[in-house]
Order: C-alpha cells, then structure tokens, then sequence
C-alpha cells in the first residue's frame, strides 16, 4: 500500500507539482519517494534529471529536491550556470595573467618567492608554482571564504568544464593539525628573526646616537 501527496511546488515554474509517495507497508514502510511533474506530466526522480529539463530557465543551485524550497544555505554548484555565465567564465581564467610577473624590490632585484607545500598542485596545463601562490593570494585576499581548490575529479582531466570560480586552479587539498604546527613554527621563526634584527638595529642607533654625543661635548 502507497499514499500519494501530489501538491503545488512554488520554488519552481507555474504548473509543476511536488509528488511524496508514502509506503505504507513492508520493510520499507513509513519512507516516501519523492518526484515532480512539468506542466505537461512529464516525471522527474532526480535533481540531476530536473536540472538537465530546465536548463538556463532557472537557477537550481539552493534547490532541495526532498523539500521542494529554495535553500540559500545549500553549497551546490549550479554547472549549467557556470557553463553559460560570461562573467564566471571571464573569472574563470583571470589568474592566467599574472603568468610570467615577479615582484620586485626598489632595486629592481626579483624577490625570492615562497616554495608551496607538495599538496598544493596547479590544475589544467601550463601552470607554474609562482602562478598558484599569486592566485591563493588573491583570492585568499579578495574572498573570506576557505581555499579548498577544486573538488571535481573531472577538472583534472578536463580543466574547461565543472570548475568552480570562486577558487584558484588547483587540486584539491587538506590542511592537518601537523600542517598548522608546520606553520605556526615557521611564523614564530620569522617573528623571532624580525624581533632579533629590530633590537640590533635599535642598539646601533643608540650606539651612533652616543658616539654624536660625545663629539658635541669633546
């Protein structure tokens, strides 16, 4: 035995209804299976299934396919979106420009730049160490979210599709607590280096400052 709940589905277009079956019997009772209908009566049982139906027409990133309502929280990429958003494929490949720049001090000599951990691997061809490390940094500044790099497999056999912009080109990757230890040591190296060379550089000045002083007075 099966109850049927066929209902109005306001989070998508007019006409499309919401369809909860409900096993009443069996080991499976109590569960439902849930399905939509198009205006026309045409059955869908997936998302993936809705979303290849509806194209461009709507944005079904938020939607929950259970509950039937928009969900801002939910972190799903909208690929279809992405695939036909100038501006997100302008985005897309923005980082290929900072290929080839160095920086550079006031003596025009190119500053040694950082050397990135073994996890962190461009994706797609021809990237370079120092391009990633420009790209975290910028997004890293430009964004308050997580760096996570790309969480598709397919991005690694074809980098044109299924990628998300809002995170550099590279592979996935995990930071472990022996990572943050890694780092906080690092961090409290240079602070001690920076703190040992502020203290010499305070002593020489007191030194020439003394030495001023008594060439006044001799």
């Amino acid at each position: 035995m099966m109850e049927k709940k066929r209902t109005d589905c306001p989070a998508l277009p007019p006409g499309w209804k919401k369809e909860e079956v409900i096993r009443k019997s069996g080991l499976s009772a109590g569960k439902s299976d849930v399905y939509y209908y198009s205006p026309t009566g045409k059955k869908f049982r997936s998302k993936p299934q809705l979303s290849r139906y509806l194209g461009n027409k709507l944005d079904l990133a938020c939607f929950d396919f259970r509950t039937g309502k928009m969900m801002p929280g939910k972190m799903q990429k909208n690929k279809q979106r992405f695939r036909h958003d100038p501006l997100s494929l302008a985005k897309l490949f923005w980082e290929k420009r900072l290929k080839g720049l160095r920086s550079s001090d006031v003596t025009e000599q190119v500053l040694r730049t950082m050397e990135l951990p073994k996890a962190l691997q461009s994706v797609g061809p021809d990237s370079s160490d120092d391009t990633l490390l420009s790209a975290i940094a910028s997004a890293l500044h430009m964004s308050s979210a997580p760096i996570t790099g790309q969480t598709s497999s397919a991005a690694e056999k074809n980098p044109a599709i299924y990628l998300n912009t809002s995170q550099p080109l590279c592979k996935a990757f995990t930071i472990t607590d022996e990572h943050i230890r890694e780092q906080e040591l690092k961090v409290y190296q240079a602070r001690k280096s920076l703190e040992e060379a502020l203290t010499a550089d305070g002593l020489a000045r007191a030194a020439e400052n003394s030495q001023e002083l008594l060439g006044k007075t001799t």
